[in-house]
């Protein structure tokens, strides 16, 4: 072969070569181009970004697993600034309810803030309901820039038990900053009540969805075909101790008065009922488009109903302190319980009359004595415990009764589950030598004889009351009074645990304070709390105020292993027996009887149902 055939044959391989490359890189361009998109999609991508998905929130039960708080749809409508072109405004504004000068608010930001980013979603107009949300969603293919991310809020079956379930809120700058990082801005977080206390476990884990999007902000799809994504974990459910149905029988019985209501099951320390009137329908506060402005109206409400009166006013509670002075006056062994006292109609000390008392028989002994709440009877007694190292050591006396007056209970927060819950007060010695100095000549028992009836400096939230009165069903001890009783979620149940304490009194004293209690039901200061075939065992109570007093009364029932024991506490309603007794004896009733009122005692129902007590002062 010649050379230059050589050549022609090298010169044809050469080309024939490119030829073959060039048919390569051509069938790769139509891959990568025509057969496969997905290179397509990511040279359209230019970032990947995360979406957030969340969780519902836990739901909320009463003791019988009817659903106090449930969760409904809210939709946020979000938007891509960049996307925003040519679009029917009017539609869109009719459409959403709102007007064009708010769409133009809402979409105008301040683009030079890190808050906000024209390739980035932010929130155009939040808590769209879901009725909005069905009209909007068949136009909504005429809007691409916008786009409906939804959210679970807060939905209330019953209109009842404002005060114990709480509310969310949007996360505040300074929760946030907090919780470093758990929340970002436009979350939701419990509030108050149980939402608050219970947080952690309701509201669950955020999920995250990765997109791809596009120069423009516009979603191209999922990353990686989801393989990243992590789905939202919905929050615990929690079983309360809580019966509604006797919750909304309380509030109902309560409404136009001022005051609380707490009911415990002594054997569980398990709240039954826990309200403050004058209260509000808990849908009001669900986050919906008028809850700013119900939020307003409830703060101005002179009648205060966001007060919780059941555990964070504190009150003097009168004479149903006395079961408890009595009870220590006993464990110290310096009274009888047949020791008896004359009332000539009230408490004299150095010739002058300090403390009145209603006309009644002699006081024989201390079930007498409680059974007409006779002040003169419990004055001496309280002397007795308070003198008992000598006139001149009350400071000493004045101690030993408090301190056991504290095991009840009493004087510090009892720990329930609840935010926001006040000590009430017990004071000691050195609480009385601030305000009267030895140097002036000090305080003797006669100074502080008014805490022997449960005036004076004595203060007690309605839930201690009602946890004295479960203490005194006891027979001197109580379990944490709670309203969480189980947590349940998908791995399982947990029944919650609480502690139990004891009071420093024997409990063979006890014996002859539930029969007073009783006797004060059937045949003294506490009739109209009578039920037929019902051993109930309370005392009534008359908190001085300067203007009408304080009506007050705790009690529990049945007598022997006692399912019930409550605390009422109305204020400006006069006189223990009055209003406190018998709203509280129909709630026991009520409770016992499931439901159903004895037909003799109806007209009392009628009438603590229509007692308007609100402009009373």
């Amino acid at each position: 072969m010649s050379t230059q055939d050589t050549f022609n044959n090298r010169q044809h391989i050469i080309r024939g070569f490119f030829v073959l490359v060039a048919l390569a890189l051509i069938g790769k361009s139509f891959q990568l181009q025509v057969l496969d998109t997905s290179y397509a999609e990511t040279a359209r991508a230019v970032v990947v970004s995360d979406l957030t998905l969340y969780p519902s929130r836990g739901l909320i039960y009463d003791r019988n697993k009817e659903l106090l708080v449930t969760n409904k749809a809210m939709y946020d409508l979000m938007v891509i600034y960049n996307l925003v072109g040519e679009m029917d405004t009017v539609k869109f504004c009719n459409l959403l309810d709102i007007t064009e000068e708010e769409f133009v608010t809402n979409l105008e930001k301040d683009f030079r803030k890190d808050q906000y980013d024209k390739k980035v979603p932010f929130p155009f107009l939040k808590k769209i309901s879901a009725e909005q949300y069905a009209r909007f969603q068949e136009s909504m293919y005429e809007f691409p820039a916008f786009f409906v991310q939804m959210r679970n809020v807060r939905n209330y079956p019953f209109k009842g038990g404002a005060h114990v379930l709480g509310y969310i809120n949007e996360v505040t700058q300074n929760q946030i900053d907090k919780y470093k990082g758990e929340y970002v801005r436009g979350d939701y977080i419990g509030a108050k009540g149980l939402e608050s206390q219970y947080e952690k476990l309701l509201k669950g884990r955020k999920g995250l969805e990765k997109v791809m999007k596009d120069n423009f902000g516009r979603i191209e799809g999922s990353w990686l075909g989801g393989a990243q994504d992590v789905k939202p974990e919905s929050g615990s459910d929690i079983v309360t101790s809580l019966d509604v149905k006797l919750q909304l029988y309380a509030e109902k019985l309560m409404a136009n008065k001022r005051g609380g209501i707490v009911a415990i099951e002594p054997s569980s320390g398990e709240v039954l009922t826990m309200l403050s009137s004058p209260s509000y329908d808990p849908n009001i506060l669900s986050i919906n488009r008028e809850r700013g402005k119900a939020f307003s109206q409830l703060v101005q409400d002179s009648l205060r109903p966001f007060y919780d009166r059941s555990l964070m006013a504190q009150y003097p509670p009168g004479s149903i302190f006395k079961p408890l002075t009595a009870l220590v006056a006993l464990q110290e062994g310096v009274w009888r319980e047949n020791k008896g006292v004359s009332c000539n109609g009230g408490y004299d000390y150095g010739g002058s009359r300090s403390l009145g008392c209603h006309k009644h028989e002699y006081i024989s002994n201390a079930r007498m004595g409680l059974q007409h709440s006779c002040n003169s009877y419990f004055c001496e007694l309280f002397r007795e415990v308070v003198d008992q190292y000598g006139f001149k050591n009350a400071g000493q006396g004045l101690d030993t009764l408090m301190n056991q007056i504290r095991k009840f209970g009493l004087g510090d927060t009892l720990g329930i589950d609840l935010p926001n819950e006040k000590r009430g007060l017990i004071p000691s010695a050195a609480y009385y030598d601030k305000w009267y100095p030895k140097n002036k000549g000090g305080w003797k028992s006669p100074t502080v004889i008014s805490t022997a009836i449960g005036q004076g400096e004595i203060e007690m939230t309605t839930l201690q009351m009602a946890n004295a009165a479960s203490v005194i069903a006891n027979e001197g001890w109580y379990i944490t009074p709670h309203l969480g009783k189980k947590i349940i979620n998908k791995e399982n149940e947990e029944n919650l645990k609480y502690k139990k304490h004891f009071t420093t009194i024997d409990p063979s004293y006890f014996k002859p304070i539930k029969d007073g209690m009783e006797l004060a039901v059937k045949e003294g200061t506490a009739r109209m709390a009578d039920i037929p075939n019902v051993s109930i065992c309370g005392k009534t109570g008359t908190s001085q105020n300067s203007g009408t007093d304080h009506s007050v009364f705790f009690c529990f029932a049945p007598k022997e292993n006692p399912k019930i024991a409550i605390a009422v506490f109305i204020e400006n309603a006069g006189w223990g027996g009055s209003y406190a007794a018998p709203i509280a004896s129909l709630i026991t009733e009520y409770y016992l009887s499931n439901g159903v009122i004895d037909p003799s005692r109806l007209w009392i129902e009628e009438r603590m149902l229509e007692k308007n007590l609100l402009h009373a002062k």
